[in-house]
């Protein structure tokens, strides 16, 4: 917006004509009301940046002005002006939404000056209001790229759990959105003019994990040479997100128990509780069931998170949403530049729909991010993929038998569950029937081989004593 419009408001002709005088020439665009009431049908009739008005008129006087444009939220700044200050009318200009209280008689510099930090300051308040919308743009449902049955049961509970307090854990493998997710609940909920603070706990030395999250006290231990507001007070009001909340340790577990159930807590070398207005979401990509029966993650902690848990599928699991991704971060790469990659080859799209992507939708943006720098030319072909990926493909085919199919056919499903219980009892008997071992064999989640063992009433075979 290149010209602003401020509106000045005296009942005096010749303060009215002075400080229009001035205040065009410093190039706003000026109006004029000679009372409250007329200065009042003005902001109905028209959009004004900055009201600058005189403190004492008759019948209605220039603090009327600044409630009413508070109490309608027009979106201009008020300013008043007088030659009968007071500390108490002061106070109450300010109280009541005033900008600026400025006293007569002034240098024509000093309102322009008090005009110039206001119309800053409504441009600040402009670009706050933009970049919150980009950010709710960036975080809809729709960012979170997948048409898959699996993601859109995914959207359908963010979309339900968004617009609670209820706290959430997000589960899933690295690179599969974990904190886009948080961000997307977060964005589209209530409290998405407030904070969203990340915390990796796993990238957090455990001794300063604790006053990371809780903020600590001056002098509360070697170091600590003034308080320190932690983010859970800096996310008041707004959300946490605590991601890879399982490498927390035992004693940090139960200060988090403490805050998820009397909602309050204290700084480290802090007597005095803080009330935590905070929304709790949680993440990892361990198996927290497993880390609770084998004693590194409290139960009682994991039932207080485990309340709206979201699983995220890996990459592998969601095959049909790899053409989708890929566009999208082609798009997404591709903005700035005039060139650059438009599209993978049929023959490249075969070789991504085979590979297992360990690292899943993060693996598959750097993939791209990759190509759009070093391809020279707009269609993806196979040998332009890193070796890495042509030897994970080549690596899963090389392992698949090869059967001919008879004249009369094969029972397709018999013949799958045979060869999936012969892998299955070969990564067994590689761990020693240790389940974990055997999963991440197989890259399965624990839970997922347990039920494969018993559909195909696996069992241990009994060891022979001599």
């Amino acid at each position: 917006m290149d010209t602003y419009k401020v509106l000045v408001v005296d009942d005096e002709e010749q303060n009215r004509e002075f400080l229009k005088g001035i205040i065009s020439e410093a190039g706003y665009d000026v109006d004029l009301a000679s009372s409250a009431k007329e200065a009042i049908v003005k902001l109905t009739q028209d959009t004004y940046h900055v009201v600058l008005t005189d403190l004492y008129m008759p019948e209605v006087d220039g603090l009327e002005i600044i409630r009413y444009v508070v109490k309608h939220e027009l979106g201009c700044i008020g300013i008043i002006y007088t030659g009968y200050a007071s500390v108490e009318t002061a106070v109450e200009a300010m109280k009541i939404g005033a900008f600026d209280y400025v006293t007569k008689p002034f240098k024509p510099e000093e309102i322009l000056v008090v005009i110039d930090k206001a119309i800053d300051h409504l441009k600040l308040k402009e670009e706050n209001i933009q970049l919150k919308e980009q950010l709710r743009t960036r975080y809809r449902f729709d960012s979170i790229v997948g048409t898959s049955d699996r993601m859109l049961r995914v959207f359908d509970l963010v979309e339900k759990v968004a617009n609670t307090d209820a706290t959430v854990l997000v589960l899933g493998e690295s690179g599969t959105g974990k904190e886009l997710v948080a961000r997307a609940i977060h964005y589209n909920s209530s409290r998405a003019e407030k904070p969203f603070v990340p915390v990796n706990c796993g990238a957090i030395p455990e001794e300063l994990l604790e006053s990371e999250l809780f903020g600590h006290e001056k002098g509360a231990f070697t170091g600590a040479f003034r308080m320190r507001m932690g983010r859970f007070e800096l996310a008041q009001g707004g959300s946490i997100f605590l991601d890879e909340i399982s490498e927390m340790s035992p004693n940090l577990q139960v200060k988090l128990l403490r805050v998820l159930q009397e909602r309050e807590f204290e700084r480290v070398g802090g007597v005095k509780s803080i009330k935590a207005d905070v929304r709790i979401i949680a993440a990892t990509n361990k198996d927290l069931d497993v880390e609770v029966k084998e004693g590194r993650f409290r139960e009682d902690l994991y039932y207080r998170l485990n309340v709206i848990p979201i699983n995220l599928p890996p990459l592998r699991d969601r095959k049909e949403d790899i053409p989708l991704l890929a566009k999208y971060f082609i798009d997404k790469y591709s903005v700035e530049k005039t060139g650059g990659i438009r599209e993978f080859s049929r023959n490249a799209m075969n070789v991504l729909l085979r590979y297992r992507w360990p690292g899943n939708v993060r693996e598959l943006e750097n993939l791209v991010e990759r190509l759009s720098v070093l391809c020279d030319r707009p269609v993806v072909e196979v040998d332009d993929l890193p070796d890495k990926i042509l030897r994970g493909t080549a690596h899963v085919s090389s392992i698949i038998p090869h059967i001919e199919l008879p004249d009369e056919g094969i029972d397709l499903s018999s013949t799958v569950s045979e060869f999936e219980k012969s892998i299955i009892i070969q990564a067994l008997n590689r761990s020693n029937w240790v389940k974990n071992r055997a999963a991440k064999l197989l890259r399965l989640n624990r839970t997922t081989l347990v039920e494969k063992i018993k559909k195909q009433k696996l069992q241990k075979p009994a060891e022979i004593s001599l």
